[in-house]
């Protein structure tokens, strides 16, 4: 997928909850060799991997394609291809008010680890938490 593909999706995935991401960000992210991208238009994970560490960058399902098991499917890809790249651990990061992701990320067993206070803004309620979720890939 191309950078702009992938910002398309972004943002329709993310409409009404901040900036999705721009093409040149993307671009930016897959110039590099750790970076690989997992899915298609409908639903896509992006992550890298460095040493032995895998960091899922963002997930993203079109609202069209919700609920018909896509999420779930590019996580367990993206897994895969972190540990044909080497990987052994996985980490990702979500806000504790998204309900949806968190299911998706506790089904596959990920697991929290370490939580950053306050850190996504929410206007005009408090900031929600992140959390950042951890499992073994090996």
């Amino acid at each position: 997928m191309t950078p702009e593909t992938l910002s398309a999706a972004h943002a329709r995935a993310f409409a009404g909850q901040g900036r999705g991401w721009s093409a040149a960000e993307f671009a930016d992210l897959l110039d590099s060799p750790h970076t690989f991208v997992a899915g298609d238009a409908r639903a896509l994970a992006l992550g890298r991997v460095i040493a032995d560490e895998a960091e899922l960058l963002t997930l993203a399902t079109d609202p069209l394609y919700r609920r018909q098991g896509l999420a779930r499917a590019v996580l367990a890809a993206f897994e895969a291809g972190a540990r044909e790249r080497g990987a052994v651990r996985g980490f990702l990061e979500v806000a504790d008010d998204n309900a949806a992701a968190r299911a998706l990320y506790a089904a596959a067993q990920w697991r929290e680890c370490a939580r950053r206070a306050a850190y996504y803004p929410r206007a005009p309620r408090r900031a929600a938490d992140a959390l950042i979720l951890e499992k073994s890939l090996r």
